[in-house]
């Protein structure tokens, strides 16, 4: 793209509304699942381990897209690439709901699981590039805002869902709703995005980039960062409401609203940490962010009085809420090879939903879901070794 279309701010300001209504969107599709998981545990008669099992189905679908979406991108363009995956993740959210609500099958659950995380997949990488692009142009700060708006649609579809599981809303009717949303709104959005600035700049061009992101040590060392950081906000959208649930006895309705506080927590710290970012720069920032993560872990694991257990969901929250778009952010640095990096950094980030749900379900299976939530505190430790990797780095020229 032309340095003056970049330059030139009213189109940057519109690209930037659009990418913050697809953020907005794929979040609030997510949760919308997410926020029924306790009902469709019940429902389908599943252990823990096999609620881990078929929650896996979301990360295969997310593993198998990610490493296509780069390419994709860079052959189609971002708005190509967010509109097709939000028609996949509605198709598969739709499916879900079926499966539940009226057949009771787990395998056809699990089906269209596997199609809202293929879906979603495609759409993180393609959104997080554009946004990486009009933050380039606003010379500022902003992609932990675009994941505040992700955060914002994850409190409304966790609203959603604990207002539908309240007044007993079928699943089918609720997830068809939203599979209708899911599909329609991001089509409108993003005829606003930048175009042309998807593909990388000639230096490397098809599958040959995609290899050599694959082969840079600080790329692999954001995508381990990245993989922590994942299995942190992961962890609590998959299991955080069921383990209240389990764990200390609250009913479903008040699992999903623990939920909620938690994403609302995660997206308030989106919100203001673009200002702690601009001032302290991304290491101190996360490094006090996991800290912060695994005390609200140790909280809501530990803590007997409800006050003090939504204390550490916030905590938890807060913690959890700025290292996936950090991440984002630093491998899109050099925009000459954005696309393939975010793709690559995704795709190792995105392990984290892979192994994190039927890790979790099988801990939960021998010492209880609650407890099983402390593996990621444990993984926090080590993990902040990897976070030098993120530090700003600028493409020679």
């Amino acid at each position: 793209m032309a340095v003056e279309e970049l330059t030139a701010r009213p189109a940057v300001l519109r690209a930037r509304n659009a990418v913050t209504a697809v953020f907005v969107v794929n979040g609030f599709a997510a949760a919308s699942w997410m926020a029924r998981i306790p009902e469709a545990r019940d429902r389908l008669d599943v252990t823990p381990g096999q609620l881990g099992t078929l929650l896996l189905a979301i990360s295969v679908g997310s593993i198998t897209a990610l490493p296509l979406a780069g390419v994709l991108v860079r052959r189609f363009g971002a708005r190509a690439v967010v509109s097709g995956g939000a028609v996949v993740t509605a198709a598969g959210l739709a499916g879900s709901g079926v499966g539940v609500g009226l057949l009771g099958e787990y395998r056809v659950t699990w089906i269209g699981l596997l199609l809202v995380g293929f879906g979603s997949g495609v759409w993180d990488v393609a959104m997080n590039v554009e946004g990486a692009v009009v933050e380039r142009g606003l010379g500022r700060t902003i992609m932990p805002r675009f994941h505040a708006a992700f955060s914002a649609g994850t409190v409304v579809g966790a609203g959603g869902g604990a207002a539908a599981a309240a007044w007993s809303i079928p699943m089918p009717l609720h997830l068809g709703v939203v599979a209708v949303l899911v599909a329609v709104l991001p089509a409108i959005a993003t005829p606003a995005f930048l175009r042309e600035q998807h593909a990388d700049d000639g230096r490397a061009s098809g599958a040959g980039a995609s290899w050599r992101a694959w082969t840079e040590p600080r790329t692999l060392v954001l995508g381990v960062m990245v993989l922590a950081l994942a299995l942190t906000e992961g962890t609590a959208n998959d299991w955080l409401a069921t383990a209240l649930v389990d764990g200390h006895g609250v009913p479903h309705w008040a699992g999903s609203a623990g939920f909620a506080v938690f994403l609302t927590a995660m997206t308030t710290g989106r919100v203001a940490g673009t200002a702690l970012l601009d001032r302290f720069g991304r290491l101190p920032v996360l490094w006090a962010t996991m800290a912060t993560a695994a005390l609200g872990v140790l909280l809501l694991v530990f803590a007997t009085w409800l006050p003090l257990v939504l204390l550490g969901a916030v905590l938890w929250g807060l913690g959890a809420s700025l290292g996936f778009p950090v991440g984002m952010s630093a491998a899109a640095d050099d925009p000459g090879h954005a696309a393939t990096r975010v793709s690559v950094v995704s795709t190792i980030g995105y392990t984290a939903f892979l192994a994190g749900p039927p890790l979790l379900g099988y801990l939960g299976d021998h010492v209880g879901t609650l407890h099983a939530l402390l593996v990621v505190a444990v993984l926090l430790v080590p993990s902040a070794l990897a976070v030098p990797a993120a530090k700003s780095h600028q493409p020679r020229t």
